[in-house]
């Protein structure tokens, strides 16, 4: 079975403070000198142009949950959390000193543009923006990395409308689509994980590659995912579920991630037929234990 890659998504769980986002790029490249199966191979950031993505209204009006607010309004709360293109590119640095892949979700046409000029490995494009097709189009033909693409809150007809999108250019195998259920966090009867199933019968011969976003509790669903045939894992990460911010409840902290790294890497190990009726292992045991008797008539 293909090894799990598993994507640590910092997305804002940085509280705006580039410090607290080196930290915990530094933390995520230890994991692997802990236990290579605890390994994460993608730290994943966001990048939004919020004045483009925003009506005047919205970027004015107060934001709907203030306790998870960092400003006055719901616009200055996202400019608060946002980098700007050099500090995304010091963010590519460290995530390149620890050996892991520097990722981010673009938002909008203008965010896709300056995260292509830093030619990442790969880009996600988040639910929210997976029918933004000015920035779909300026992905699929300027940028030649991988393309992540999120299915949550999209219809069967957009996620067909999608796939086919990329196949115009032959672009879909470039293309890694994720079974998401849009929530911060969802209850477990909302992740509908048997939809991993339908979009590979559906696309997984088209694309490159079929993934799970998860935005639950917990680690033991991801498993079932995997087993269900996800090979791509995105958890939200953070350092504190605590912390003032949407998306933290959602989160793994450290310790819960590097279990569930290790989970999915022992599983997919797991997850073959026997190379052949009786294991080396079992040879043992069969000649130690095993009796043989004539059949009676």
């Amino acid at each position: 079975m293909q090894r799990p890659i598993i994507i640590a998504e910092i997305g804002c769980n940085h509280k705006g403070d580039i410090e607290i986002a080196h930290q915990m790029i530094k933390l995520l490249g230890t994991f692997k000198l802990l236990n290579e199966n605890s390994s994460i191979d993608i730290v994943k950031f966001q990048k939004r142009t919020n004045k483009e993505l925003l009506t005047h209204e919205q970027y004015n009006a107060p934001h709907p949950n203030p306790a998870n607010s960092y400003g006055a309004t719901y616009g200055a709360h996202r400019e608060f959390l946002e980098f700007d293109l050099e500090q995304n590119r010091q963010l590519k640095e460290w995530c390149e000193e620890e050996g892991l892949i520097y990722s981010t979700s673009t938002w909008d046409l203008t965010a896709a543009k300056e995260i292509v000029s830093l030619t990442p490995e790969l880009i996600k494009v988040p639910s929210a923006s997976n029918l933004n097709f000015p920035m779909l189009e300026y992905l699929r033909d300027n940028y030649s990395g991988e393309i992540h693409l999120s299915f949550g809150m999209t219809t069967q007809v957009e996620e067909r409308q999608i796939v086919n999108f990329f196949k115009e250019k032959d672009r879909a195998k470039d293309l890694v689509i994720y079974s998401c259920t849009s929530g911060y966090p969802v209850p477990f009867e909302d992740i509908c994980l048997k939809e991993i199933v339908r979009i590979k019968e559906a696309y997984g011969n088209e694309v490159k590659g079929i993934g799970f976003s998860g935005h639950h509790l917990g680690i033991a669903v991801d498993i079932a995912a995997l087993a269900l045939g996800a090979t791509y894992f995105e958890r939200h990460f953070t350092l504190d579920r605590t912390w003032k911010g949407t998306d933290h409840a959602a989160s793994l902290e450290p310790q819960g991630l590097q279990k569930l790294a290790r989970d999915l890497r022992q599983t997919a190990k797991a997850l073959e037929y026997k190379p052949k009726e009786i294991l080396d292992i079992e040879a043992v045991q069969r000649k130690k234990l095993k009796r043989e008797f004539e059949l009676t008539e």
